[in-house]
């Protein structure tokens, strides 16, 4: 069975991009409508125990699809391409949205704007 996780990386949670939403309720209601398999939140995933924290959720794992909310995604890219192939995890799988300055309700539509476009790719 493959599943669908959604990280929220935060940029330690003291980055004044991300003041204006609540960073919990943007992942309870990702949640609640049941959109992906499992929620996250990390507070910096490109520092070094990010890579960690990649590798340990993605070796060996059953993970289909790994959304990832945070800075730009094309940054993500660039940052996690090293835990990915240590991981041996399909950087394909990786689906990146920036919702750096954004409300909670904008950060959730963001999110299921980006979950929408890749079931329709």
């Amino acid at each position: 069975m493959t599943k669908k996780g959604l990280l929220l990386c935060v940029c330690q949670g003291t980055c004044p991009s991300f003041h204006k939403m609540d960073v919990f309720e943007v992942l309870n209601q990702i949640r609640r409508e049941k959109l992906v398999d499992f929620v996250a939140l990390h507070p910096q995933l490109c520092a070094e125990d990010g890579d960690e924290y990649l590798k340990t959720l993605l070796k060996n794992s059953d993970i289909s699809e790994l959304y990832v909310a945070g800075c730009d995604p094309t940054m993500q890219k660039k940052m996690y391409r090293d835990a990915f192939e240590q991981a041996q995890f399909d950087k394909e799988k990786h689906f990146g949205v920036d919702i750096r300055n954004m409300t909670t309700e904008q950060a959730v539509e963001a999110i299921k704007k980006l979950l929408a476009d890749v079931v329709n790719q």
